[in-house]
C-alpha cells in the first residue's frame, strides 16, 4: 500500500505542478493594456494563489493525507480558471451578467486535459468542487469524498473573498435594507446576491456568507480578522437588524466550538464512485 501511495502522491504532485506552470502562462496570456482589465487580472492572479494556499492549509488542518492535500491544492489553484475570459470579454465578476464561471472552467479543464495524469474518480473530485464552489448550495455528492473537498474549496474561496472586500465596504446610500433581505437575516437563512437593491443590502449578503463556513477554522480566521464586526458595525440601526446580529453571533459563537472533520479519512473511500 505504502508503494501505491507513494506512487499517486508523485503523480498529483506532478499534475499540481504542471497545472501551476500553465496557469501561470494561462493568466499572464490576459494581461492588457487597459487598466481596468489588468487591474482585474491582477485580483484574480494574487486570488488564486490565495485560495491554493488557504486550501493546502485547511487539508492540513483536516488531518488529510500529503496526497489529498496535492488534490485539495489543485482544486484551489484551477477553480476560478473560468474568471479571466470572463472579465476580459464581459468587464464584469458577475456570473448572472455575463456567464458562469465554474461551467467556463470546467470546460477549460477539458479542452486543455489539464486533470491528465489524475484516475477517472480523482478527476471526478476536482470537477465536481470546481463545479459547486460559486453555486449557493452544493449539489447533490455522490459520496463524503467529493462533498468534504467541495466544502474545503468553497470555504477557502469564502475566506479570502473576504480578504479581497475588506476594502470596499460599501457606504450608506440612505435607502436602507430591502425588506425581504432584512427577513432572511433575522431568520438566519442565505440572501440572494443577485436580488441586492442597497448598499445595506450588500453588507447583509457578506455577513450571511458565516452561515455558509464549514469548518470552525475558518471562521476562526473570519473571526479573528474581524471581517464580520466591520460589517455589522456598519449597519444601519433598527430592531430587526440587532435580531439578525444577535442570532448570527450566536451561531457564530456555537460553530467556533465545533470539532471540524473532513467527512472522510481519504480520497480512496471514493475510489470506486464518480459524479453522475
Amino acid at each position: 500500500m505504502s508503494g501505491e501511495y507513494n506512487s499517486r502522491l508523485a503523480v498529483r504532485r506532478t499534475v499540481l505542478a504542471r497545472n501551476a506552470d500553465w496557469m501561470r502562462d494561462y493568466m499572464k496570456s490576459f494581461y492588457n493594456e487597459d487598466e481596468e482589465i489588468q487591474h482585474a487580472m491582477l485580483l484574480k492572479e494574487a486570488h488564486t494563489g490565495r485560495v491554493q494556499n488557504i486550501i493546502r492549509d485547511l487539508a492540513v488542518h483536516l488531518r488529510l493525507s500529503d496526497e489529498d492535500v496535492a488534490l485539495a491544492e489543485l482544486m484551489g489553484l484551477l477553480h476560478d480558471i473560468g474568471r479571466f475570459r470572463q472579465f476580459t470579454v464581459y468587464r464584469t465578476f458577475k456570473d448572472h451578467l455575463s456567464e458562469d464561471h465554474a461551467s467556463a472552467g470546467l470546460k477549460l479543464m477539458e479542452e486543455h486535459q489539464l486533470l491528465e495524469g489524475l484516475l477517472p474518480w480523482e478527476q471526478s473530485l476536482v470537477r465536481f468542487a470546481v463545479k459547486w464552489h460559486n453555486k449557493k448550495f452544493i449539489g447533490p455528492a455522490p459520496d463524503a469524498c467529493h462533498l468534504g473537498y467541495a466544502k474545503m474549496l468553497r470555504d477557502a474561496d469564502k475566506l479570502d473573498i473576504y480578504h479581497v472586500l475588506e476594502p470596499f465596504l460599501p457606504s450608506e446610500d440612505g435607502s436602507g435594507v430591502s425588506p425581504n433581505f432584512i427577513e432572511k437575516f433575522v431568520e438566519g437563512v442565505q440572501c440572494d446576491y443577485t436580488m441586492v437593491g442597497t448598499e445595506d443590502d450588500k453588507k447583509l449578503v457578506r455577513l450571511m456568507w458565516a452561515y455558509d463556513i464549514y469548518f470552525s477554522w475558518t471562521l476562526q480566521h473570519i473571526e479573528e480578522r474581524g471581517y464580520l464586526e466591520k460589517l455589522i458595525h456598519c449597519l444601519p440601526k433598527g430592531e430587526k437588524v440587532d435580531q439578525g446580529v444577535a442570532r448570527l453571533r450566536g451561531y457564530v459563537q456555537k460553530k467556533l466550538a465545533a470539532k471540524d472533520d473532513a467527512g472522510f479519512q481519504s480520497s480512496h473511500e471514493c475510489e470506486n464512485i464518480e459524479e453522475k
